[in-house]
Formats: structure tokens, sequence, C-alpha cells
């Protein structure tokens, strides 16, 4: 048996969606064979999927709005009490419009859009972006959570040279959560980790998407990290939220008001 590597193919779940698995395949410039490959992006009746290949592999990872934890923390999250909300300066009639420059699969995005906030959302790897697009396609068509995905766009390319060349309006807020370098085990335990580590790597660029944001954000830029990882490299935060896993490194540069 040849090893599996971190290459990554497109497959089919059935045979109904072959016409859609070539389309994905072409667009992410990927092959459809591959039998060493580490990694398959696969479509099927639930959308769009990476599903890490062999015998230790977790189950795939996909985009969903509608269902599981999306909906548990829309309906039980806490509301505006919640640390992000918090963080990134939601209050009595302040919604900020807000730019997620690490947007992942666009959790927190979500949150936010949740409470009311118009979001724009940067994802730099384009598989991820690819997740996000089908994930947002799929919950526009549902009609309680299609108003709040109505509320993110979604752009991809690199968030430092995006920002520099930002066009418009300038968000209120900018929030980041770049990849830290974990060395704690714990934190491979988490299902996307375990995928995303192979395919996106660490944010080493962090520092310049603090400098970046920092220039655009009109109102503050807020910094997601570690709870007790080091703050970036670069200006100092005036201060910090702290939960039990996470803190919000918060940079001001103006008071958010209704």
């Amino acid at each position: 048996m040849e090893e599996q590597g971190t290459g990554i193919r497109v497959e089919a779940l059935s045979a109904e969606f072959e016409a859609q698995a070539a389309a994905w395949a072409e667009r992410l410039a990927l092959p459809l064979q591959d039998d060493t490959a580490g990694f398959a992006v696969q479509v099927g009746v639930d959308g769009l999927q990476i599903q890490q290949l062999g015998p230790q592999a977790p189950g795939p990872v996909r985009v969903d709005f509608v269902d599981g934890q999306a909906a548990h923390r829309r309906q039980f999250g806490g509301g505006n009490g919640q640390m992000i909300a918090k963080a990134v300066g939601i209050a009595q009639g302040v919604r900020p419009q807000v730019l997620d420059a690490t947007a992942g699969l666009g959790k927190d995005a979500f949150v936010l859009a949740s409470l009311g906030c118009q979001m724009t959302l940067i994802e730099r790897q384009p598989l991820i972006a690819a997740l996000l697009e089908d994930g947002l396609a799929r919950a526009r068509v549902d009609e309680e959570v299609g108003p709040i995905v109505g509320r993110m766009r979604l752009l991809t390319g690199n968030a430092i040279e995006r920002m520099r060349a930002w066009e418009g309006e300038a968000p209120q807020v900018i929030y980041l959560d770049p990849m830290f370098p974990h060395r704690d085990k714990s934190a491979l335990v988490k299902k996307e980790m375990r995928v995303f580590r192979p395919l996106v790597g660490d944010d080493l660029d962090a520092p310049a998407l603090l400098e970046a944001a920092l220039a655009l954000a009109s109102h503050r830029v807020v910094v997601k990290r570690p709870r007790k990882a080091p703050i970036i490299d670069g200006p100092k935060p005036s201060h910090s939220l702290e939960g039990k896993s996470s803190r919000y490194d918060i940079y001001p540069k103006k008071a958010l008001k209704a």
C-alpha cells in the first residue's frame, strides 16, 4: 500500500455529483484521480467537504451554518453577552461593520453576522474558501439563516495585500484570528486542526497582518489568541478580554458610536 501524502484529489460521493466534482477539480486545479493523495475534496448530498484519508483520519470537515454547532450557538450562545461581541464593540445601538481577515470556516463571522454586524470575510487558502463559498450558498436558501448569511460577503486571496489595496469605505473593525504555532497536543485534537495544519500551516506573517489591519480599520482591531500566547509583534493592545482558552487583544483607534 502506498503511503498517504499531503496531495489532494477531488471525488464525487455518488454518480449524480460527478459533474460538480469535475467542475470543482477544474476550478481548484486538482486531480480527480490520485491514489497517493492524503486528502480528498468530496462533493455529495451535504455539499462540499474535505476528508483526510487514511486509517486514523477524523471525519470530514465542511461548513454548515444551518445545523449543528452553528445552530446551537445561534440559539443558546449568549447573544450580545458573548466575549467576541464585546471585543468588536457590539453595544446598544452599535453594530459595527467588521472585516474578518482570517475567515477560516466562518464560525466567528457567522456569530457576529447573527448579532447584526455587516461582515466581509477574507480567506486565502483556496480549499477553505471553497468550503466557505459552498456553506454560504447552502445557507442562503434557508428561511431562518438566509438573512444572517446575507450580511456575509466573501473575498478570497491574500488578506495583507487586499487590506493594503483596499478601495472604498474602510471597515470600522478588523478581526484577526491568525493560526498560532501550537505545541500543545490538546489543540490538535480538534478535527478541523488536524485537517487544516497540513494544508494551511501557521500564520508566520501575523505581524504584517496586524500592521495592515491597524492601517486600514477606522475604529479598532481585535486579535483572537490562545489565552497564554504572546501578543503579536508590533504595537501593544490597550487591553484584553480573557476567556477559558482564548483571549481578545484590542487595539482601539476611536470610539464606536450608535
